[in-house]
């Protein structure tokens, strides 16, 4: 089993580098695989409501969104980590998320996610909040921790300092590893995924 990590910060090893790291360290202490991606420091566009996606099945821009959307079958679980900017999750990770669960949501549907932010001292469960609704909405088990995933501090030497948001990180990635390991022991014993009403439906509130 393998869980990709997407490291949304302009800073390629900041705080929010070592958070996923720290994640990263408990998922590989109990056997799951780990990768770190970075989604880089320069524009991602956002999503345009081209459609093109719907008939292509890429999106309009081939940058690391295509590139990510592509491996998706390869990872069992993901988390998205993100530095906090005004109450919120990085510009270019809410971006890349935006296209690539439009683009690609039916590769991650079922798998358990997770989201980790980090913040100098506010705002975090604001872009915690943020990240969990691309979960939510796309029907996925949400890992959580013993406190909500944020970890404290202005350079990666204070986020290790953050002792508790640490030790928060460590049981996020050993509740993963757990959910991950239950879910495979469940299909290997006969349970199967859920079948759910079709067709989908639809409504809008215009009367």
């Amino acid at each position: 089993m393998k869980v990709l990590l997407i490291n949304g910060s302009p800073n390629r090893k900041g705080c929010t580098h070592t958070a996923l790291s720290e994640v990263a360290v408990a998922l590989n202490h109990s056997g799951i695989k780990t990768e770190i991606l970075w989604v880089g420091n320069k524009s991602v566009p956002g999503c345009i409501a081209c459609g093109k996606c719907r008939m292509t099945g890429q999106c309009c821009f081939d940058d690391q969104v295509n590139k990510v959307a592509a491996r998706l079958d390869e990872f069992d679980g993901f988390v998205f980590g993100s530095p906090v900017h005004y109450a919120s999750a990085s510009g270019a990770m809410t971006s890349f998320l935006d296209r690539l669960f439009f683009s690609a949501s039916d590769k991650m549907e079922l798998k358990p996610g997770a989201s980790v932010v980090s913040c100098r001292r506010g705002g975090a469960s604001a872009a915690f909040d943020q990240l969990n609704k691309y979960f939510t909405i796309n029907n996925m088990p949400v890992v959580s921790s013993r406190y909500w995933n944020q970890v404290h501090g202005n350079t990666p030497e204070e986020v290790k300092q953050d002792i508790e948001g640490i030790q928060t990180m460590h049981m996020l990635g050993d509740n993963m590893a757990w959910l991950l390991k239950c879910i495979e022991t469940g299909r290997k014993n006969g349970v199967k995924d859920p079948v759910y009403e079709q067709p989908q439906l639809s409504t809008n509130f215009i009367r």
